[in-house]
């Protein structure tokens, strides 16, 4: 995917249930980034799509924010291997939310 606001992004890669569960959800990891949101439960995997955004734009910074249950570490998993399929290098930034709202 090519997008002109993709370019020289910082971007966050988000589980869609973290922002109902962690309530500055928007002010503490949204703000200035392009967000991607998705569920690997519901949706499969994402490592091809990213990787793809990854290829074909410049991307400043990557951050990831996922909740502690089983299925949020596919999305993880999707964003580590998309680095690795991308073919640059990235420091991936991780961020886990308690069931509680907590940042663990």
């Amino acid at each position: 995917m090519n997008a002109s606001f993709l370019e020289n992004a910082d971007i966050l890669i988000a589980a869609d249930c973290v922002a109902y569960a962690y309530g500055n959800f928007h002010n503490d990891f949204m703000k200035d980034k392009i967000t991607l949101i998705g569920c690997p439960k519901l949706d499969g995997d994402y490592s091809n799509l990213i990787a793809d955004i990854l290829r074909r734009n410049t991307i400043k910074s990557i951050s990831i924010v996922v909740m502690i249950v089983p299925c949020c570490t596919f999305l993880l998993r999707a964003t580590e291997e998309a680095i690795t399929k991308s073919g640059k290098s990235f420091n991936l930034t991780s961020t886990t939310i308690a069931l509680d709202g907590q940042i663990v």
